[in-house]
Protein backbone atom coordinates (compact mmCIF):
# COMPACT_ATOMS: atom_id res chain seq x y z
CA UNK A 1 0.00 0.00 0.00
CA UNK A 2 1.27 3.54 -0.75
CA UNK A 3 -0.41 6.96 -0.55
CA UNK A 4 -1.63 8.37 -3.40
CA UNK A 5 -0.70 11.89 -2.48
CA UNK A 6 -1.19 14.47 0.11
CA UNK A 7 -3.66 16.56 -1.98
CA UNK A 8 -7.10 15.56 -2.04
CA UNK A 9 -8.62 18.06 -4.82
CA UNK A 10 -7.76 21.31 -6.19
CA UNK A 11 -10.48 23.94 -5.74
CA UNK A 12 -9.76 27.89 -7.57
CA UNK A 13 -6.05 27.21 -7.98
CA UNK A 14 -5.98 25.64 -3.79
CA UNK A 15 -4.74 22.66 -3.16
CA UNK A 16 -6.78 21.12 -0.55
CA UNK A 17 -4.70 18.31 1.62
CA UNK A 18 -6.39 15.14 3.01
CA UNK A 19 -4.49 16.08 6.25
CA UNK A 20 -6.67 18.82 7.03
CA UNK A 21 -9.34 17.14 5.76
CA UNK A 22 -9.08 13.88 7.96
CA UNK A 23 -8.00 16.61 10.87
CA UNK A 24 -10.73 18.79 10.32
CA UNK A 25 -13.45 15.77 10.16
CA UNK A 26 -12.80 14.38 13.25
CA UNK A 27 -12.88 17.30 15.19
CA UNK A 28 -16.75 17.75 13.74
CA UNK A 29 -17.44 14.24 14.47
CA UNK A 30 -15.87 14.31 17.86
CA UNK A 31 -17.70 17.69 18.99
CA UNK A 32 -21.09 15.35 17.34
CA UNK A 33 -20.26 12.97 19.82
CA UNK A 34 -19.21 14.88 22.78
CA UNK A 35 -22.76 17.21 21.99
CA UNK A 36 -25.33 13.50 22.06
CA UNK A 37 -23.47 12.68 25.04
CA UNK A 38 -23.49 15.45 27.09
CA UNK A 39 -26.88 15.00 29.24
CA UNK A 40 -25.35 11.69 30.79
CA UNK A 41 -22.81 13.99 32.37
CA UNK A 42 -25.57 16.76 33.48
CA UNK A 43 -24.00 19.52 30.72
CA UNK A 44 -26.07 20.70 28.04
CA UNK A 45 -24.80 20.47 24.30
CA UNK A 46 -24.13 24.49 23.91
CA UNK A 47 -21.77 24.10 27.04
CA UNK A 48 -19.98 21.88 25.00
CA UNK A 49 -19.76 23.65 22.16
CA UNK A 50 -18.67 26.59 24.15
CA UNK A 51 -15.74 24.50 25.24
CA UNK A 52 -14.88 23.17 21.78
CA UNK A 53 -14.93 26.56 20.22
CA UNK A 54 -12.19 27.57 22.28
CA UNK A 55 -10.25 24.61 23.16
CA UNK A 56 -9.94 23.16 19.54
CA UNK A 57 -7.90 26.46 18.35
CA UNK A 58 -6.01 26.61 21.17
CA UNK A 59 -4.71 22.85 20.94
CA UNK A 60 -4.15 23.34 17.04
CA UNK A 61 -2.05 26.32 18.33
CA UNK A 62 -0.37 23.81 20.76
CA UNK A 63 0.05 20.95 18.69
CA UNK A 64 2.07 23.23 16.28
CA UNK A 65 3.66 25.03 18.79
CA UNK A 66 5.10 21.50 20.55
CA UNK A 67 6.04 20.42 17.04
CA UNK A 68 8.03 23.80 15.98
CA UNK A 69 9.99 23.74 19.44
CA UNK A 70 11.23 20.19 18.79
CA UNK A 71 12.23 21.13 15.63
CA UNK A 72 13.46 24.42 15.88
CA UNK A 73 16.59 23.71 13.46
CA UNK A 74 14.47 23.15 10.81
CA UNK A 75 11.78 26.15 11.87
CA UNK A 76 14.58 28.52 13.12
CA UNK A 77 13.57 32.53 11.67
CA UNK A 78 11.14 31.40 8.86
CA UNK A 79 7.93 32.38 10.18
CA UNK A 80 5.83 31.08 7.38
CA UNK A 81 7.38 28.12 7.49
CA UNK A 82 6.12 28.14 11.01
CA UNK A 83 2.60 28.84 10.38
CA UNK A 84 2.26 26.24 7.25
CA UNK A 85 0.70 23.30 8.93
CA UNK A 86 -0.78 22.11 5.16
CA UNK A 87 2.09 19.98 5.01
CA UNK A 88 1.52 18.29 8.26
CA UNK A 89 3.65 19.05 11.41
CA UNK A 90 1.24 18.72 14.16
CA UNK A 91 1.95 16.88 17.69
CA UNK A 92 -0.36 15.12 19.28
CA UNK A 93 1.13 15.08 22.92
CA UNK A 94 1.21 19.36 22.83
CA UNK A 95 -2.27 19.67 21.13
CA UNK A 96 -3.42 16.80 24.26
CA UNK A 97 -1.74 19.39 26.84
CA UNK A 98 -2.63 22.63 25.39
CA UNK A 99 -6.39 21.13 25.13
CA UNK A 100 -6.74 19.92 28.61
CA UNK A 101 -5.24 22.64 30.42
CA UNK A 102 -7.90 24.92 28.40
CA UNK A 103 -10.43 23.40 30.07
CA UNK A 104 -9.32 22.96 32.99
CA UNK A 105 -8.92 26.51 33.22
CA UNK A 106 -12.46 27.47 31.41
CA UNK A 107 -13.92 25.02 34.06
CA UNK A 108 -12.83 26.97 37.28
CA UNK A 109 -14.37 30.42 35.34
CA UNK A 110 -17.74 28.50 34.04
CA UNK A 111 -17.88 26.68 37.40
CA UNK A 112 -17.80 23.20 35.50
CA UNK A 113 -16.47 19.68 37.39
CA UNK A 114 -13.07 19.56 35.27
CA UNK A 115 -13.35 15.75 36.19
CA UNK A 116 -16.54 14.97 34.48
CA UNK A 117 -16.47 17.07 31.18
CA UNK A 118 -12.89 15.54 30.61
CA UNK A 119 -14.64 12.45 31.11
CA UNK A 120 -17.46 13.22 28.58
CA UNK A 121 -14.31 14.43 26.23
CA UNK A 122 -11.71 11.83 25.90
CA UNK A 123 -14.09 9.02 23.87
CA UNK A 124 -14.34 11.21 21.35
CA UNK A 125 -10.56 12.74 21.54
CA UNK A 126 -9.58 9.15 20.86
CA UNK A 127 -11.92 8.74 17.72
CA UNK A 128 -10.77 11.90 16.46
CA UNK A 129 -6.72 11.08 17.23
CA UNK A 130 -8.25 7.42 15.10
CA UNK A 131 -9.32 9.41 12.11
CA UNK A 132 -6.64 12.22 12.50
CA UNK A 133 -3.75 9.66 11.96
CA UNK A 134 -4.68 8.45 8.20
CA UNK A 135 -3.36 11.93 7.54
CA UNK A 136 -0.10 10.99 8.55
CA UNK A 137 -0.93 8.09 5.78
CA UNK A 138 -1.69 10.34 2.94
CA UNK A 139 1.70 12.72 4.19
CA UNK A 140 4.26 9.70 3.87
CA UNK A 141 5.30 10.33 7.18
CA UNK A 142 5.39 9.18 10.93
CA UNK A 143 5.80 5.81 9.52
CA UNK A 144 8.07 2.98 11.15
CA UNK A 145 11.43 1.58 10.09
CA UNK A 146 12.04 -1.21 7.39
CA UNK A 147 9.57 -4.19 7.84
CA UNK A 148 8.54 -7.48 5.61
CA UNK A 149 5.37 -7.53 6.95
CA UNK A 150 2.13 -8.08 4.77
CA UNK A 151 0.48 -4.92 6.08
CA UNK A 152 3.58 -2.59 5.61
CA UNK A 153 3.28 0.29 3.68
CA UNK A 154 5.20 1.94 0.56
CA UNK A 155 7.40 5.05 1.21
CA UNK A 156 10.15 6.22 -0.54
CA UNK A 157 10.54 2.88 -2.45
CA UNK A 158 10.99 0.99 0.70
CA UNK A 159 8.33 -1.47 2.63
CA UNK A 160 7.77 0.25 6.38
CA UNK A 161 6.30 -0.38 9.85
CA UNK A 162 2.28 2.19 9.00
CA UNK A 163 2.92 3.39 12.54
CA UNK A 164 -0.09 5.83 11.83
CA UNK A 165 -2.61 2.64 11.55
CA UNK A 166 -1.65 0.87 14.60
CA UNK A 167 -2.23 4.23 16.72
CA UNK A 168 -5.62 4.94 14.18
CA UNK A 169 -6.66 0.80 15.22
CA UNK A 170 -5.27 1.45 18.65
CA UNK A 171 -7.55 4.72 19.37
CA UNK A 172 -10.54 3.40 17.74
CA UNK A 173 -10.73 0.46 19.75
CA UNK A 174 -10.03 2.73 23.26
CA UNK A 175 -12.88 4.87 21.48
CA UNK A 176 -14.79 2.14 22.11
CA UNK A 177 -13.63 0.90 25.58
CA UNK A 178 -13.79 4.17 26.57
CA UNK A 179 -17.23 4.37 26.24
CA UNK A 180 -18.00 1.44 27.75
CA UNK A 181 -16.49 2.81 30.46
CA UNK A 182 -17.45 6.05 30.70
CA UNK A 183 -21.29 5.18 30.90
CA UNK A 184 -20.99 2.67 33.62
CA UNK A 185 -17.74 4.74 35.92
CA UNK A 186 -17.79 4.69 39.34
CA UNK A 187 -15.86 8.04 39.89
CA UNK A 188 -15.24 11.30 38.06
CA UNK A 189 -11.70 10.96 36.12
CA UNK A 190 -12.45 7.28 35.99
CA UNK A 191 -12.40 7.96 31.79
CA UNK A 192 -10.10 10.89 31.80
CA UNK A 193 -7.56 8.82 33.90
CA UNK A 194 -7.63 5.56 32.01
CA UNK A 195 -7.20 7.72 28.48
CA UNK A 196 -4.24 8.45 29.98
CA UNK A 197 -2.95 5.25 30.77
CA UNK A 198 -3.72 2.81 28.13
CA UNK A 199 -3.09 5.94 24.82
CA UNK A 200 0.18 6.44 26.80
CA UNK A 201 1.22 2.73 26.99
CA UNK A 202 0.21 2.21 22.84
CA UNK A 203 1.99 5.12 22.44
CA UNK A 204 5.26 4.34 24.28
CA UNK A 205 5.51 0.80 22.15
CA UNK A 206 4.89 2.51 19.06
CA UNK A 207 6.92 5.29 19.30
CA UNK A 208 9.65 2.64 19.46
CA UNK A 209 9.30 2.07 15.98
CA UNK A 210 9.08 5.50 14.59
CA UNK A 211 11.77 7.31 12.40
CA UNK A 212 10.74 10.65 12.97
CA UNK A 213 10.27 10.89 16.81
CA UNK A 214 11.08 14.18 18.71
CA UNK A 215 13.65 14.15 20.76
CA UNK A 216 15.03 14.96 24.27
CA UNK A 217 19.13 14.60 23.91
CA UNK A 218 18.72 10.31 23.04
CA UNK A 219 15.36 9.88 24.53
CA UNK A 220 12.51 9.77 22.40
CA UNK A 221 10.02 12.94 23.98
CA UNK A 222 7.31 10.62 23.63
CA UNK A 223 8.17 7.95 25.38
CA UNK A 224 9.63 9.97 27.79
CA UNK A 225 6.04 12.21 28.07
CA UNK A 226 3.72 8.65 27.89
CA UNK A 227 6.01 6.94 30.78
CA UNK A 228 5.16 9.73 33.03
CA UNK A 229 1.64 10.12 32.29
CA UNK A 230 1.34 6.36 33.28
CA UNK A 231 2.86 6.66 36.18
CA UNK A 232 0.64 9.75 37.42
CA UNK A 233 -2.57 9.03 35.76
CA UNK A 234 -2.22 5.27 37.53
CA UNK A 235 -1.38 7.06 40.99
CA UNK A 236 -4.60 9.52 40.33
CA UNK A 237 -6.65 6.49 39.55
CA UNK A 238 -6.01 4.63 42.62
CA UNK A 239 -6.45 7.56 44.34
CA UNK A 240 -9.48 8.30 43.59
CA UNK A 241 -11.19 4.76 43.20
CA UNK A 242 -10.16 4.17 47.08
CA UNK A 243 -11.93 7.23 47.89
CA UNK A 244 -15.29 6.17 46.08
CA UNK A 245 -15.19 3.06 47.39
CA UNK A 246 -14.81 4.24 50.96
CA UNK A 247 -17.33 6.84 50.36
CA UNK A 248 -19.83 4.21 49.43
CA UNK A 249 -19.04 1.99 52.38
CA UNK A 250 -19.63 5.32 54.40
CA UNK A 251 -23.23 5.47 52.45
CA UNK A 252 -24.06 1.95 53.25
Amino acid sequence: MQSPGSVAFTIFGIDVMWYGILITSGIILAAFICCKRASKHGITSDTVLNFVIICIPVAIIGARLYYVVFNWSYYAGDILRIINTRAGGLAIHGGLIFGFITAAVLCIIWKVKPLNILDLAVPSVALAQSIGRWGNFFNSEAHGGPTDLPWAITVGGQQVHPTFLYESIWCFLLFLLLIYIDNRRNFDGQTFLLYGILYSAERFFVEALRTDSLMIGPFRQAQLLSSAIIIICLIAYIILYRRAKSKNKDNT
